[in-house]
C-alpha cells in the first residue's frame, strides 16, 4: 500500500496529516491522488465516510504550494451550507503548516458579508451554487484564476435540483481548467452531468456504485406502525452504552418533531434536532455539539445532515425509509467512518417494504430482519393510518402492474337499470298529449 509520502503530497500538507492521525491513504485516494496529479478530468465513485474530501483537497493543496493573487484558483461546489462549513473545517485542518487561504460561503445570510469575507483575497472558495452566483453578479468575486473546479455530492446536487445553477456558472468559468466530480452514487443522471460537463474524464470507482461502506452492520425491524415505531425507538435507546452517539434519520419536519419529543421525555443524554424550519444557528450549533460528544441523539432529514461528518456514530437509525433511494447510502455512511465500525438500523412499515426492496436492488445485497424485541409494545394500527398504509401500497402495485385495480380503485359507473330515464321516456301522459 502506498503511504502520503508515495502519492507526493508536499510536505506542509504532510505534517498536517500526521497531526490530525491520518496514516495511510483510503482506496479513494490512493486511486484518486495520482490521476489528479497528472492534470485530467477526474469522476471519483466511493461510498460516504471513505475520505472522498481529502481525495481532492491533498493534491490541489499540493499544486497551491502558497498564496497568490486575490481571486479564488480553486472552486469547491457543494449542495448545503453545513456542506460548505465541514469541506472549510477540513481545508482548515489541512492547511495548519500552510500559509494557503480559503473561505466558505452559503445562503442564508446576507450576501454583503461574504463579500467582505472574500475581499482580502483568497486561494480556494467553498460555495453552494446560489450564493456563488450572487456574489458574482454583486461583483465581488472574479473566476479569471480559476484552475481547478470541484463538484462534491454530485448526487445530491441533482437531487436538490441545482442543474440550473451549475450551467450558468460553467458558462463564466474560464475553460482552461481541471474539473473534479465526485459523488457516492453513479446514477444516470450523475453520469449525464459527467458528460455534459466534462470533456473526456477519467472514471475512479473504488466499489460498485451505492455499495454501503463494509463496516456498517445493516439490519431492518418490519414495524406495523408509527406508534410502534416509537416504542422500539424508545426501547432500543435505553441501551445508553451501545447507542452512545446515534443520529435518527426521518424523511420530514412533522416526524422530526413528533420524534424529539417522544426521545426528550423518554430518552437520556443529551438531544437536538434539526429540520428545515430551523434556523441556521441552531442547526450549525447541533452539528457542532454532536461532533464534540455533547450530544448523544441527533433527530434530523436528510436535508439538514449535508455535511455532518462527526466519527464514532454508533448507529445511524432509519426511522423513515428515504424518499430517494440514495439518501439510504448517505444515512449509513454517517457511521463506520476512518475505519471504524457501526450499525444501520432501519425501521419499515408495511407501505414502506416496496421501497426497501428497491432500496436493496440499489446497494445489491438483502438487509438482515431482527424481531422486534419481546419488550416493545405492539400497537394496534388505527383506522385512518391502515387506510393510508393501503392506499399507498395500491399506488405501489399499480406502478408494477398498470391494469391492478385495488381495493381502492374507482367505483364502477352505474348500470343502465340505475340510470335516470331520458327525457322522452319520463314524459308525463299530459305532455305527450300536447306534443301530439
Amino acid at each position: 500500500m502506498k503511504t502520503f509520502f508515495d502519492l507526493k503530497i508536499s510536505k506542509a500538507i504532510l505534517k498536517a496529516v500526521e497531526e490530525i492521525g491520518f496514516t495511510e491513504p483510503t482506496p479513494i485516494q490512493e486511486q484518486v491522488i495520482p490521476i489528479i496529479n497528472s492534470g485530467v478530468n477526474v469522476v471519483g465513485v466511493a461510498q460516504t465516510g471513505t475520505g472522498k474530501t481529502a481525495a481532492y483537497l491533498l493534491p490541489l493543496l499540493t499544486k497551491l504550494v502558497r498564496p497568490e493573487g486575490n481571486d479564488p484558483r480553486v472552486v469547491i461546489l457543494v449542495p448545503t451550507r453545513e456542506l460548505s462549513l465541514q469541506v472549510g473545517e477540513d481545508i482548515e485542518e489541512l492547511t495548519a503548516f500552510s500559509e494557503i487561504r480559503f473561505a466558505s460561503v452559503f445562503g442564508g445570510v446576507g450576501w454583503t458579508k461574504h463579500a467582505a469575507l472574500l475581499e482580502p483575497g483568497n486561494d480556494i472558495l467553498v460555495a453552494t451554487p446560489g450564493r456563488l452566483w450572487d456574489l458574482y453578479q454583486a461583483g465581488a468575486v472574479s473566476f479569471k484564476k480559476v484552475k481547478f473546479l470541484v463538484i462534491d455530492e454530485a448526487d445530491r446536487m441533482l437531487d436538490m435540483g441545482f442543474m440550473p445553477q451549475l450551467r450558468q456558472l460553467f458558462e463564466i468559468l474560464p475553460p482552461r481548467r481541471q474539473n473534479l466530480l465526485f459523488s457516492a452514487t453513479f446514477s444516470e443522471k450523475v453520469e449525464t452531468m459527467a458528460e455534459e460537463f466534462l470533456d473526456h474524464y477519467e472514471k475512479i470507482e473504488v466499489a460498485p456504485s451505492a455499495t454501503p461502506v463494509e463496516l456498517v452492520e445493516q439490519v431492518v425491524y418490519h414495524v406495523p406502525n408509527y406508534r410502534t415505531k416509537l416504542n422500539l425507538i424508545e426501547h432500543l435507546l435505553q441501551d445508553e452504552a451501545a447507542y452512545n452517539r446515534v443520529i435518527l434519520f426521518v424523511k420530514t419536519k412533522e416526524h422530526a418533531e413528533d420524534v424529539y419529543k417522544v426521545i426528550k421525555r423518554k430518552a437520556e443524554g443529551e438531544k437536538r434536532i434539526m429540520h428545515s424550519n430551523k434556523g441556521q444557528s441552531t442547526r450549525l450549533n447541533a452539528i457542532r455539539a454532536f461532533k464534540e460528544g455533547e450530544v448523544r441523539i441527533l433527530i434530523t432529514t436528510d436535508l439538514s445532515a449535508r455535511g455532518l461528518d462527526a466519527s464514532l456514530v454508533s448507529h445511524v437509525i432509519n426511522f423513515d425509509i428515504p424518499p430517494q433511494y440514495e439518501d439510504y447510502v448517505h444515512r449509513i455512511g454517517r457511521t463506520a467512518r476512518a475505519g471504524n465500525r457501526g450499525t444501520a438500523i432501519t425501521l419499515a412499515a408495511p407501505d414502506e417494504e416496496w421501497h426497501l426492496k428497491r432500496i436493496e436492488q440499489l446497494i445489491r445485497m438483502k438487509v438482515p430482519v431482527a424481531e422486534i424485541p419481546a419488550e416493545v409494545k405492539i400497537v394496534e394500527t388505527e383506522f385512518e393510518e391502515r387506510q393510508q398504509q393501503l392506499r399507498e401500497i395500491d399506488r405501489q402495485r399499480r406502478i408494477d402492474d398498470p391494469t391492478y385495480q385495488g381495493a381502492f380503485h374507482q367505483r364502477k359507473r352505474k348500470t343502465e337499470k340505475f340510470k335516470k330515464p331520458s327525457a322522452a321516456k319520463s314524459a308525463s301522459p299530459a305532455r305527450k298529449r300536447r306534443r301530439s
